[in-house]
């Protein structure tokens, strides 16, 4: 069995590292931590401030003591498109040929400025086409990510897409399922949505809304500092004053504003799927934990919401790991676990 590669998740506000070991008798949790980065270090999913983001990186993997150098990242945003093309039904040989050129009548980006890879979906799907899953990401995007990771003293040798590392998460902790499920990841400033159907990824969209926005509007309509708003954000204080009683409000005010933003793409898929339903909603990201906005995506939905549990099928010595802690911040894990699940050379 291929050595399991670190999940390095580099987010705008956190790095998040997590290591496991894959057994006969199941899986093995090994390292798991985060460590927070700069404001504005990643903006709309461009690396702005590569030594931050290193400097985190580096001092994350001192802390966990991890030796490994064989990392896999992930890329999000609008410098990746996926889409499900039907072509005729060709061999692999054959579609490794054709796929840049079936890629330009899809993809609009030149083929040039971007990397391309897919993944056969179903070898015959009637009048004698094939359903194929179409990635491409930009090559600028992918180089500056891989290089941050180089610039860490690791090795790069996996680059996934968020959507789908979700989805490696999902099954290895509910296996794969009947129902038609909504992954949705809302991360600080990119929020990602993969709605699952038989184990089939049937629709993927990245939205840029997060759980910045909550702090942005605090800041804004409180006038206060960033770490201020992230700590009242949080149901904190950044000192021995009380939450202003007007936070309650603007985290429910935005947490309607967001569950709008994820309903239009449920609606889309629902308008533009033929047997489209969702029957349950998987809720992960720093910003599960907001009551306000699970209630808001809850009841605008009209569909059951639960939180992902990255661990859920994961074995976790008690004894290692401060299990506080893993619990509080297993929201923020679910991209790096699916991560950590992929090997040097895996397909899609």
């Amino acid at each position: 069995m291929a050595k399991n590669c670190i999940g390095l998740d580099i987010g705008s506000n956190a790095i998040k590292v997590v290591q496991v070991k894959q057994a006969k008798r199941g899986v093995h949790l090994v390292n798991f931590g985060i460590e927070p980065v700069p404001p504005q270090s990643i903006v709309d999913g461009s690396i702005m401030n590569s030594g931050a983001i290193s400097e985190a990186i580096i001092s994350l993997f001192s802390k966990l003591r991890i030796r490994q150098k064989e990392v896999s990242i992930c890329i999000s945003g609008h410098s990746v498109i996926i889409k499900k093309i039907t072509v005729p039904v060709m061999t692999a040989d054959e579609l490794e040929e054709q796929i840049h050129w079936e890629a330009e009548h899809h993809i609009p980006f030149a083929k040039d400025d971007v990397q391309i890879d897919h993944q056969i979906l179903k070898s015959e799907s009637g009048a004698n086409q094939m359903e194929v899953l179409l990635v491409a990401a930009k090559k600028e995007v992918v180089s500056d990510y891989t290089s941050v990771a180089r610039e860490s003293n690791l090795n790069p040798v996996v680059v996934d897409v968020a959507a789908f590392t979700l989805q490696n998460c999902f099954e290895l902790n509910y296996g794969v399922t009947n129902e038609t499920v909504a992954l949705l990841n809302v991360g600080a400033s990119t929020s990602t949505i993969n709605i699952i159907s038989g184990g089939i990824s049937t629709f993927t969209r990245d939205v840029t809304i997060g759980g910045n926005s909550f702090t942005e509007e605090i800041q804004k309509r409180l006038n206060v500092g960033y770490e201020e708003a992230e700590a009242y954000k949080c149901g904190g204080t950044a000192g021995d004053e009380v939450v202003p009683q007007e936070v309650d409000d603007i985290m429910q005010q935005q947490a309607e504003v967001m569950a709008g933003e994820f309903q239009r793409s449920f609606d889309f898929f629902l308008a533009t799927n033929a047997e489209g339903q969702i029957d349950r909603i998987y809720l992960s990201g720093g910003s599960a934990r907001v009551p306000a906005l699970q209630k808001a995506i809850e009841t605008r939905a009209r569909i059951p919401l639960e939180l992902l549990d990255p661990f859920r099928s994961i074995d976790v010595d008690e004894s290692r790991f401060d299990m506080d802690y893993v619990q509080l911040q297993a929201p923020m894990a679910s991209v790096a676990v699916g991560l950590a699940l992929r090997s040097e050379g895996d397909s899609l």
